[in-house]
This record gives structure tokens, sequence and C-alpha cells, in this order.
């Protein structure tokens, strides 16, 4: 087989050379066009930057047909490619290219500082374009060393400290036939990747695609799932790669919609992070016809432990086997080879094959702890089973010392997300106020509803766990704090509890805010009109400007007439070519119109909307904001039925809001990260 994903684009694009390689939004590429761009990529950064053998290149890893283009390039030249986080700052940016000396950056990203040399990474790709259909001058790809470094990908590891481990071409080509033969992927694979392509899990399943001839789908996240569902739909996929976390969001965000497109997958590897038992048991119940794989890897490994948790149910518990090649030991505190068979005799895991880095760039003492006697020692605590499945308790740094007793947060994790009360939970070892255990656990929980009955989940932990493992305080978030990659970030937990212990900063108020998301469809339960007065009362004392107060709030009970109004609604939107995402069987109508001689009057009534739905929401009723009106109230036929409402011919109308109570969950949309910023 081919000992490079270069030689290996190569082969396919003359045996195959109308196979589509990479798809992403309405752009495919073919293997014969990846070829000839790959050529070019190397020809310009040759002949233009002077990039020659071991020369490193940073790029950063969009997830675009530009990224894997100018990584191939790069790789043709025997050159290291340095991918970076697609949003990095930049003076993290600049600390790598100081840190590793790179000859050419490639990115989009401003950069300001004159001691960078960068150029536009979207720039380059159409540069690369242009002079693909051209005559150039003919470059032969000369195959590496298997020992040469071919990429470096940088991991914060646990320590924060910024650490780029080297991977030789041996390193990749081991990793590759890892994940090849791990989730027995297939050349007729369509695989969609909506994972950063910086981080190992991306970048293995990625190149092994390219390797075995397979096609590959480029997502920019998980963010969007009708984007995913489109992708699945347009380009035929038969697998998806992703992360727990995320995969979780999809299945609460997605619904009926989950089972329906996910269900035609033929398989789904998971990476990054163990699933939960939980979660597997859900997986496997809700996609019977979908392999579901859950792999265990890092930065400095790639994908080495290999699940199917289709197949093996009695065996959901754990990480699962090592790929043929992988060697995994269990060694105590001292280094010493020990058998490792249940949680008391856990132990530190230890790998060695192909597959392992060749090391950290530039931290030779890193690298001597790290890389012993031509073993890969990690911060993993294990055990293995008599059939050499492999049970992690988590990292060493992360296990509770309850008395002398190990306490392991994943069991605990595992354990309380099983509970209906539970969305996700989080097991943190803090110091015992009392001072005799020297730690004990805290439970930070995620509420499937509202919040949680701490009694009841009290009794249901303590009918599961032994009493040194039940956590002594449950502390409620709305969601649990993770890195880029979407894995648990514990050292954050534990600075949450240094700052605030056991105080529970979600108050009712502001847990009926993070807890309201918007619900379209609604049972037949009837709303009370005390009650129903009480919100509208809400919507009334919110804030206006100038006091003026001009809005109006129209309560529509008639069943026909909310029909009616809504039937005209979605026949104006689709004449007016306006969006209008409709609701099923809402009880009440509230229409928040306002003087259009009010200049303000659309922040006064959105202001009034969001109390009015928030009132709602603290009464267990649910409620949706239809925007279709507000563009289209004056069109004749809308305008006859409001006035018919008594709605004042100079009011705009800025909101509907529908709503009942709630027919089943609602979905839950992801928020946006990095809005945020701060100015102290």
């Amino acid at each position: 087989m081919y000992s490079t994903i270069v030689e290996a684009v190569l082969d396919h694009a003359s045996k195959e050379p109308q196979k589509i390689a990479i798809g992403f939004k309405d752009c495919k590429v073919t293997y014969q066009e990846l070829a000839v761009q790959m050529k070019t990529a190397a020809y310009l950064f040759s002949k233009k930057y002077n990039i020659s053998s071991s020369d490193k290149v940073i790029i950063s890893a969009t997830s675009k047909i530009e990224y894997i283009v100018s990584l191939l390039g790069v790789q043709y030249l025997n050159a290291i490619s340095v991918p970076i986080d697609k949003s990095a700052l930049e003076k993290n940016i600049c600390d790598i290219y100081q840190f590793i000396s790179p000859k050419l950056l490639l990115t989009d990203n401003r950069i300001v500082s004159d001691a960078v040399k960068n150029v536009s990474l979207s720039g380059f790709y159409e540069e690369v374009l242009e002079e693909s259909g051209k005559e150039i001058v003919n470059m032969d790809y000369v195959v590496p060393k298997k020992e040469s470094v071919a990429e470096m990908l940088f991991t914060t590891g646990t320590t924060g400290t910024p650490k780029g481990a080297m991977l030789t071409y041996g390193n990749i080509y081991a990793s590759t036939h890892n994940t090849w033969h791990g989730v027995h992927m297939e050349e007729s694979d369509v695989v969609l990747i909506p994972l950063p392509l910086n981080h190992s899990v991306g970048m293995r399943v990625l190149r092994t695609i390219l390797y075995i001839g397979a096609t590959v789908i480029l997502q920019n996240g998980f963010m969007f799932p009708k984007e995913l569902t489109e992708n699945v739909n347009k380009f035929s996929c038969t697998a998806l790669v992703g992360v727990p976390a995320s995969l979780e969001l999809l299945m609460r965000q997605m619904g009926q919609e989950f089972v329906h497109t996910l269900g035609r997958l033929r398989y789904i590897e998971v990476g990054a992070g163990s699933l939960s038992y939980d979660m597997k048991k859900k997986l496997v119940k809700f996609l019977p016809n979908t392999i579901i794989y859950n792999t265990w890897g890092s930065t400095e490994t790639g994908g080495a432990i290999f699940l199917n948790v289709t197949e093996h149910p009695d065996k959901l518990a754990s990480l699962g086997k090592p790929a043929k090649g992988v060697r995994l030991k269990v060694v105590d505190e001292f280094g010493k080879e020990i058998k490792a068979k249940d949680i008391n005799t856990a132990g530190r895991m230890v790998m060695q094959g192909d597959m392992q880095m060749a090391g950290y760039y530039n931290l030779p003492e890193i690298n001597a702890a790290t890389l012993v006697d031509g073993w890969l020692y990690t911060n993993d605590l294990v055990y293995t089973d008599e059939d050499g499945y492999v049970y992690m308790l988590g990292r060493a740094d992360d296990i509770i010392n309850v008395g002398g007793e190990k306490v392991s947060p994943l069991e605990v994790e595992n354990i309380a997300s099983e509970s209906d009360q539970i969305r996700e939970c989080a097991c943190i070892g803090v110091s015992d106020p009392e001072g005799m255990l020297g730690q004990v656990p805290v439970l930070y929980v995620v509420p499937e509803g509202a919040d949680i009955d701490k009694k009841q989940l009290a009794r249901f932990l303590s009918e599961r766990l032994e009493s040194y493992k039940l956590p002594h305080k449950y502390v409620t978030l709305d969601e649990l704090p993770r890195n880029r990659m979407k894995k648990l970030d514990r050292k954050t937990l534990h600075e949450m509890w240094n700052k605030n212990g056991e105080e529970d900063l979600i108050n009712d108020t502001v847990r009926t805010i993070l807890n309201r998301h918007s619900v379209r469809e609604f049972d037949n339960k009837h709303i009370s009109r005390p009650l129903l007065e009480m919100i509208v009362k809400a919507g009334i004392q919110a804030p206006s400007s100038h006091n003026m107060q001009t809005w109006r709030f129209t309560i529509v009970r008639n069943k026909d007439k909310i029909e009616a109004l809504k039937c005209q609604i979605k026949e104006t939107a689709e004449e007016k070519n306006v969006h209008f995402y409709g609701m099923q069987n809402p009880d009440t109508l509230i229409i928040i119109s306002n003087d259009r001689r009010n200049e303000n009057g659309i922040q006064d009534s959105s202001c009034a909307a969001e109390n009015i739905m928030l009132a709602a929401q603290s009464y267990g009723i649910g409620s949706v904001w239809i925007n279709a009106l507000k563009t289209i109230c004056d069109e004749p036929k809308l305008r006859d039925i409001l006035t018919s409402y008594g709605i004042p011919q100079r009011h705009v109308v800025w909101s509907v809001i529908a709503m009942g109570y709630p027919a089943g969950q609602p979905k839950i949309i992801a928020r946006k990260p990095n809005v945020v910023g701060w100015v102290e």
C-alpha cells in the first residue's frame, strides 16, 4: 500500500480520476482535480515562497477545500504542515510562530505583526486555481523516509502549555491503518466531518479517507443541525465522525429528525472522549441499523483503542480494545508493570506502537518524562478485563481520594447520567470541609427540566453507588464548561468551586431565562384566564422608551380565528418570499403592536414580548415568537383581519407570540461561543 497520503491521492487520481474526493457546500473536487491542485500548490510553495524539505508551514485549519489542498501541497515537498485553530487569536498564532520559526503562515486572520510572514489562505487557493489550468514545471514526488516529520499538531494537554506533537510519516501511516481497520472504513464511504481540522480526530479521519480513496464532506461544526441534514442528503453520506458532547446536543436539537437522518448512515464514529454509558445505550436503541464506534486516542497516538458499541453491548462501560499493533500495559506510580483488573488495582496506561509521536517539538524535559524506553506514558488510570477490554477511571489527577478509597469521576458521571433528571453532569473532588476524608465528590448537574430534586437524585445514586462515592454536594449549571473540542473542562469546574463553593449561582429567575426554548407544538390543555392575565401583566411591566407605552396587546383565544390568521400569514408570506416557520395547535396568540410613529416601538415591543415568554416559562407554558407578520402586516388581507381584532391602522405588528402547554420536549438550539468580550 501507499506509504503517504500524497502517494495515495496521486494513485487514486490515475485510477479513479472522476471520483469525488472532497465536497463542501456546492463545491466538489474530484481526485484528479485534487492531485492537480496539490501539485500546483507545491509548485507555488517552492517557486514563490522557497519552501523545501523540512521547512515548517503554519496553516489555518478552516473546514474548506483550500486547507486540504495547502496541507497536501506542503507535504508534497516533504515539508512540515502545522495546522492551527482557524479561530486562533493573533497572540496565540504569533506565539506558535515564534516558537517553531516557520517559513510561512497561511491564514485569513488579521495579523499585524511585522515579524510574521503571512499570506492569505483563500488568496493562495485562488492563485492555485488560476495556475492549475496552465502548463507548470512538473515536480516529481519524492517519497520521504518514514522517520521524517510530516505534521506538527499543537495540543494544550493538561498543563496548559502548548506542545507541538511531531508526527512522522511512519506515525501517520500506522495511525491511518488503525482508523481504517478500527472502524472498518470502505472506499465507497462518504464521510461527513463537522470537526476542527487542527485536532487529532478530524485530521486522522481526513487522512484515512484520502488514503483509501473514499470521499470527505466538510462542514464547519455541529452548530446548525439543518446543515448536517442537508449535507447527509445532498452528498448521500454513509458515515459521520463526531465528539460525545456534540452528538448528545444533536440528539436534543433534532428530535425525530436525529433518528431519520443519522439512522440512514452505515456508521458513526465518536472520538475525542468516551461516550457516556447512558449515551451508548441510547444510540444503540435509536439507531439500530447504524454501527456505533467509540474511539479513544490522543494527539500523541491517534486513534488507538476502538469499541464497536453495537456489537458489544456487554462492554459498554469500556473504551474498547487496542488496535492491532498497539501494545498496552498498566504501570504503578514507580513505572513497574502491574496486573490491573479492577478499580482498586488500576494504574497508569502506557502504550507502544508505530502510531506514537516522535516527541514534542523543542521540549526535551517533557519528552523525557513522556517517552520512556520506547513507551508513551499517558496520565490516564485504567484497568483491563479478562477479554482485553480497557476501562478508564479518568486522568490521574482527576481521581478522587476519599479517605484512601479511589473514586472514579467517570463512574459517578456514567451512573448519574442514567437519571431522568440529568441532561449531563460532571464530578470533581474537593477538599472535605470537615477535614476528615481528604477529598469528597461534588456533582455539577445540568438538569433535564427546570431543576433537579436533590433528595430524589441522592436516593437514585445511593442505590447504585457505594456510600463513599456519593456526591456530598449537587450544584446546578446551565451548561458544563468545555474546550474547543467539546471535551469537559474539569479545570474550570475546580476554579468555579474554589471561587463559589457550593453556592448555586442559578436562582429561580436566571433558571427560567436559561431554560426557555422555543416551543412550536402544543397539546390541548387550556391556559386559564387568570393565569393568562398575569402573563400579559408581565408584558405591560416591560420598560418603555420615555414611558410612552404606545403598545397594544391583543389576545386571540378563538381556535378558528387563530387558524384563519395562521393560514393567511402563511399564504401572504409565501407570496412575499418571507420565512414563516409556523406553529401547531397553540392555545393562545398574543399580538404585540405599536404605533408606527414611535421610533422606539420595536424595542418596546421586544422587551414586552420577552417578559411575556419568560413569565409563561415560569408557569410551565411554552411559547414561540412568530416573526413573519412584522414585514407583511400591511398587506390588505392581513390588515383586514388585524382591523377586525381592533388593532389600529397606524400600528405595526412587531411580534406574535404563540403559546400553550408543550407537546413534548422542545428542541435545544446551540448558542454561539465566543460572543462575549470583557473590557476591564
